[in-house]
């Protein structure tokens, strides 16, 4: 069956359905006529941008980067903070959401397989994957044994709706009992709070696989945004992400904005995360270094100019020589690396010739990416 033919037949998931429009239809009509005739003031402002950030990155510190990819360890109050305000980001379970965004990157850009291939179009990825029960986005928790026997993980699911309810009334609630404006708290720290904070993960999925560059790999959709990146919690460095998904950092660099990766680091700082996983900065400037090369060849091979066009190959094939040459010595140095940890001589080898090697290859990469990114302007 052809996409487009299971689009057409898929049976309506009716509980979205009914949970969309109970939340889009007072934005678009109750809300704005409260906000004409009563307005809002600082402290529905306030705390609908405090809830924004917190349910924000419930889903991106919590149901993203330690459920689903596991990349850090989460003390058990840390884990129960993410459950509660995952809960209030109305997402499904943690054990859900984990489960269909495994099979997201097994599968990514699969129109079969991916539950919310961009490959479908914008609005399937957005949203409409969740809107009929397509046979791709069939629940199959076998990928997510060990959120299975996560006790706070079960918890939630057990008790999901509960959960959701009263973390969406309950709070709104007793910040307008509090402020003396039950409908307003319900209505921007509830409601608007909600929708935005939806779309806001919902553009991961679309543009996050639409709009961008891809630096470190074309092999699927996945993009990097600075932009996305500002409203999406860090969550906009994409395409670095889906070729190093075990890192629990999307924005690498220090000058990239990701609050998720500085909210963890703030965690295990307060002892209240540990094992926070990054990838060696060699596989780093590794997956640059190949992704450039690939960009300079395609330049090079448009080039009209047969002088220039053998020069400018040769040029290549030599850098890719000496990248290959790098990978190898590198290779070899790490496990020296390895074996030293082993032998409990990390320390020693860290004063060692071979560390300073290890260094200057990681140095050689960074001049290599210049290098190749010269030869493809030279070609263009």
């Amino acid at each position: 069956m052809t996409a487009a033919r299971e689009t057409k037949k898929a049976p309506f998931n009716w509980p979205a359905v009914f949970m969309f429009a109970i939340t889009t239809v007072p934005a678009v009509t109750v809300f704005p006529w409260y906000a004409w005739k009563y307005g809002f003031d600082a402290f529905e402002w306030t705390w609908f941008a405090i809830l924004c950030f917190a349910t924000g990155l419930s889903i991106t510190g919590g149901y993203h980067r330690l459920w689903a990819h596991r990349s850090y360890e989460a003390s058990k109050p840390l884990q129960i903070f993410w459950m509660l305000l995952g809960a209030m980001s109305l997402q499904n379970s943690i054990l859900v959401w984990a489960s269909m965004h495994r099979v997201h990157h097994r599968y990514v850009d699969d129109v079969e397989k991916d539950p919310y291939s961009i490959k479908r179009g914008l609005w399937f990825a957005h949203m409409g994957w969740m809107l009929r029960d397509y046979p791709g986005g069939k629940l199959n928790t076998a990928n997510a044994r060990d959120l299975e026997n996560n006790p706070i993980v079960m918890f939630q699911h057990r008790y999901y709706l509960w959960l959701a309810v009263g973390m969406n009334f309950g709070i709104p609630l007793l910040l307008g009992w509090w402020h003396g404006d039950i409908w307003g708290a319900l209505l921007l720290p509830g409601l608007m709070r909600l929708v935005v904070s939806h779309h806001v993960t919902f553009f991961i999925n679309s543009l996050a696989h639409y709009w961008g560059r891809r630096p470190y790999t074309a092999e699927n959709t996945a993009r990097d945004n600075d932009l996305l990146a500002l409203f999406t919690y860090g969550e906009g460095y994409h395409n670095f992400h889906h070729i190093f998904q075990w890192d629990y950092r999307n924005g690498v660099r220090w000058w990239q904005y990701d609050p998720t990766k500085w909210f963890i680091s703030l965690c295990a700082g307060l002892g209240l995360a540990s094992g926070l996983k990054r990838v060696p900065e060699f596989q780093i400037r590794k997956a640059l270094v190949e992704r450039q090369i690939e960009r300079a060849r395609e330049r090079v091979d448009a080039c009209q100019d047969p002088g220039l066009l053998q020069r400018l190959q040769a040029q290549l094939e030599q850098e890719a020589s000496h990248l290959a040459q790098l990978i190898g010595d590198w290779a070899t140095l790490q496990q020296e690396k390895i074996e030293a940890t082993k032998q409990k001589l990390l320390h020693q080898w860290n004063e060692s010739e071979a560390h300073r090697r290890l260094v200057a290859i990681e140095e050689a990469l960074r001049a290599q990416h210049r290098r190749v990114r010269l030869i493809g302007l030279q070609a263009a």
